[in-house]
């Protein structure tokens, strides 16, 4: 089907083609881009504005031996095409089937595991030390986008990888501006002559000379600032070099020739270089690029039209959106913080309606989380919104900055519990453990999309941290939950009450246990019990069910170990409660990535599983 891609089966092929061949092969890639993430969903726009940074990378590197970190590693789909797996593309993001970030075990050309932004110079600084000091000769390569080098992280890396002079390059992948050709012309030029070979020669050469004598020494350090200061006025990426980077570009990251040109000159060059590309995420699909943001990750769609099945399903984001422009309506002190997700977190009606009163600090979660934090101290009333994942980098933030300090900020956690197809960096399945042993912190969550509201309307007059978390997606078909019309710090909403055995849930697995409930008939008479609050625990509702049930099931969408269900039964031990407890939620291990139903059923977090647990539980 495809004249050049299909040839490619390992790496190196790809040396074999001529600078026509690659030019075809790149549509072909991008053909095949468009045709199967179509299909399976995924990070389109990304991976279509790297194609040629990739066959570059594969041109001039030997990926039997020299190692590319991919940052987030969502840009990964051209290195994983062809590295062998082009045939399993049509599992990309299912069960069992290929990774859409680079996986270590799936194939040896994957150097490193990413999933989260601003790590490629830490792990790949850390690869080339290690090369170091076993007397390897291999290279080693970090792929970043300029969004990810927003994160501290990043700069961290950039100070140690200076300081160290170790041989070491970076591709700054920059899809977010546009090439100057005054600029980017002179600054091409400059890149060259300060890496070419004879140049870097003559200028030892000269620095050693006039460093044997004082009046030669003064000489070279006026030559010096003079060099500097030309510099300061052409060159637009001066902070490398003060780093003690070799900056070259901006370069066009859509010519092969001169990526590869660039490349082959920082292969010769000692200590680390950076070579900024600049790239148009979405190349060569229309849609994709007048909308990246849609395409950035993109369920099923149409690869004709360039749009999405549709679909009426309201979502957590949506009601939590909605529902903040409300408020803020009612309170001018309300304001949002975001970290580069806008859209994802159903904030960007907010950012048009309230544009002075919304922030987004780019990949930052720890500037945000202290951001809020400073906002707070000062009299406003912060809604920092964010995925769960991502939440866990500011951890120290959210301990120190917020809850010493007791301040009113709210988290609000998206994508809390399983995500799916993103796999385990992604699966929010961690807050309630790294959450709930800090003092100060409250944790809330909505049992159905109508507790959004009351619960974000409560947090918001509390005068002390609090934390919502909340699923991808919406409510389940079919189960009808009363939403609570009052919140009461610690209280929690009895749903059915019981008799044989009760199950406190939280969040959306209070709807997968309704359903269960319902799925057993009339044959068992089971309590249910929604536990709003995650924290502090309803200790008098506790001490009631104690009384009255034998058989107690707790069921979360967080991992077992320091989960809800553990808070639970440590309070049961700690009144001698005599019946028996069970616990549910993901054992200890990463959940990988697949569609929610399925991931669901191999944790025993359906519905049928939760029904199976409550007839063994009785027999």
């Amino acid at each position: 089907m495809y004249r050049y891609l299909d040839k490619i089966k390992c790496p190196n092929d790809v040396k074999k083609l001529n600078s026509t061949e690659i030019l075809a092969l790149s549509g072909e890639i991008r053909e095949f881009l468009i045709d199967n993430v179509s299909k399976t969903g995924g990070h389109l726009a990304s991976n279509l504005g790297v194609v040629e940074v990739t066959l570059s990378l594969f041109k001039v590197f030997n990926l039997e031996k020299d190692k590319i970190v991919w940052d987030v590693g969502h840009q990964s789909y051209v290195h994983k095409i062809l590295t062998g797996r082009k045939d399993k593309f049509e599992t990309l993001r299912k069960y069992g089937g290929i990774s859409g970030f680079p996986k270590r075990c799936e194939s040896k050309y994957d150097s490193f595991d990413t999933g989260h932004s601003s790590t490629s110079i830490s792990a790949a600084l850390g690869m080339a030390r290690a090369r170091d000091i076993l007397k390897k000769d291999n290279h080693v390569i970090a792929v970043i986008g300029d969004g990810a080098l927003t994160g501290g992280m990043a700069f961290e890396a950039l100070n140690d990888v200076g300081y160290s002079k170790t041989n070491l390059i970076i591709i700054l992948n920059d899809n977010q501006m546009s090439i100057s050709d005054n600029v980017g012309g002179l600054s091409t030029y400059l890149s060259k002559v300060r890496l070419d070979p004879g140049y870097n020669r003559l200028k030892n050469e000269i620095n050693n000379t006039l460093n044997q004598t004082t009046v030669g020494k003064n000489i070279a350090t006026s030559i010096s600032k003079i060099k500097d200061s030309i510099k300061q006025l052409v060159v637009p990426s001066m902070l490398f070099e003060d780093m003690g980077l070799k900056y070259l570009g901006p370069i066009d990251g859509h010519n092969i020739d001169e990526i590869s040109d660039m490349l082959y000159k920082a292969k010769k060059s000692d200590g680390p270089v950076i070579i900024h590309t600049i790239t148009q995420k979405g190349k060569g699909y229309n849609f994709a690029e007048e909308n990246p943001n849609k395409f950035h990750s993109i369920a099923p769609f149409d690869s004709c039209s360039g749009k999405l099945c549709p679909s009426n399903t309201r979502t957590y984001s949506n009601a939590f959106g909605e529902s903040l422009i409300d408020i803020a309506k009612e309170i001018d002190e309300v304001v949002a913080v975001t970290a580069a997700m806008p859209d994802g977190t159903g904030l960007k009606k907010f950012a048009k309606e309230f544009p002075h009163r919304f922030f987004d600090v780019g990949i930052a979660e720890q500037h945000a989380t202290t951001l809020a934090a400073g906002m707070a101290k000062e009299g406003l009333k912060p809604v920092f919104a964010v995925y769960s994942t991502f939440l866990q980098r500011a951890y120290d933030q959210v301990l120190h900055d917020v809850c010493v300090q007791n301040l009113p900020v709210v988290f609000a956690i998206d994508r809390a519990g399983i995500v799916g197809e993103d796999g385990e960096t992604h699966q929010g399945v961690f807050d309630i453990s790294y959450l709930s042993h800090i003092p100060n912190l409250n944790i809330v969550a909505p049992k159905c999309l109508e507790e959004v509201k009351p619960i974000l309307r409560w947090a918001l007059t509390q005068n002390e941290p609090v934390a919502i978390r909340y699923p991808r997606g919406g409510d389940l078909p079919g189960i009808e939950l009363n939403a609570i019309e009052k919140v009461e710090k610690g209280k929690w909403d009895l749903i059915r009450k019981g008799k044989d055995v009760v199950i406190i849930a939280t969040g959306k697995m209070v709807q997968h246990s309704e359903a269960a409930i319902k799925l057993l008939g009339e044959e068992y008479n089971v309590g249910l019990i929604n536990a709003t609050f995650i924290k502090p625990l309803d200790k008098n509702l506790l001490d009631d069910i104690a009384k009255d049930y034998k058989y107690i099931i707790t069921i979360e969408d967080n991992v077992i170990s320091g989960g809800l269900g553990r808070e639970i039964l440590s309070y049961f031990n700690s009144i001698e409660y005599k019946g028996k407890i069970v616990n549910l939620g993901y054992e200890d291990k990463f959940i990988q990535h697949g569609d929610l139903s399925t991931l669901y059923k191999l944790n025993k977090l359906d519905i049928t599983s939760i029904r199976n647990e409550i007839v063994s539980i009785l027999k």
